[in-house]
Parts: structure tokens; sequence; C-alpha cells
């Protein structure tokens, strides 16, 4: 399994440490420390399409008009911290955030 976010994100903390506790092997990738190439974002957008980017983030909240109005690609290389986190790739598996449907579909105690 491997998980896309933010290492200081306590939501992605929190996803990491129920799915290790949940038998899963996570994979951790920090979009920020190690960004995403532009095809890789690519088809992280083609995944999830627009809810990709956190429009409720306190990134979000610090931009320019002029940069909300860029492509989520635009936005997501130059802000990897706009990204809904944690994104999370399993086998055929794509999910996104860490809701009770995506700990149900994971197995995981909601």
């Amino acid at each position: 399994m491997t998980m896309y976010g933010l290492a200081h994100c306590s939501t992605c903390q929190k996803a990491q440490a129920a799915l290790e506790a949940g038998g899963w092997q996570v994979e951790f990738r920090d979009v920020k420390a190690d960004p995403l190439s532009e095809s890789e974002w690519r088809g992280m957008i083609d995944e999830f399409g627009d809810k990709l980017v956190n429009r409720a983030s306190l990134t979000w909240r610090g931009m320019s008009e002029a940069e909300r109005g860029g492509t989520p690609l635009q936005m997501l290389v130059a802000k990897p911290s706009l990204m809904k986190r944690p994104a999370i790739v399993e086998g055929e598996q794509r999910l996104l955030g860490w809701t009770a449907n995506v700990k149900r579909a994971l197995g995981v105690p909601a």
C-alpha cells in the first residue's frame, strides 16, 4: 500500500498508525519532501478529479484569486500541501481522505 500525504499532517499520521495496527504495510510518500512529477499528479487528478484539491485547507485560504484560478495540476505542482490527504493506493483501490468509508474499505475500525 502506498499513502501520499504530508509527514506533519495529523490525519496522515493517524491513518498510517491505524493501517499499520491493522496489519497493513504502508509505504508513505511525503508529497512536499518528495514531490510528485507532473505525470504522477496527472494520474492522481485523473483518479480523484477536483476532489484532490483541498479547498478547506489553510493553504487554499492563503492563496490569491489568481492562484486559485489555476488548473488542479498547476495548483498542486506549485503547492503540494494543497492536496486532500491522505491519498491511498492499494492494488486497484484508490481512496482519498480518512473517512469512515475509507476505513471500512480497508477493514480498519472507525
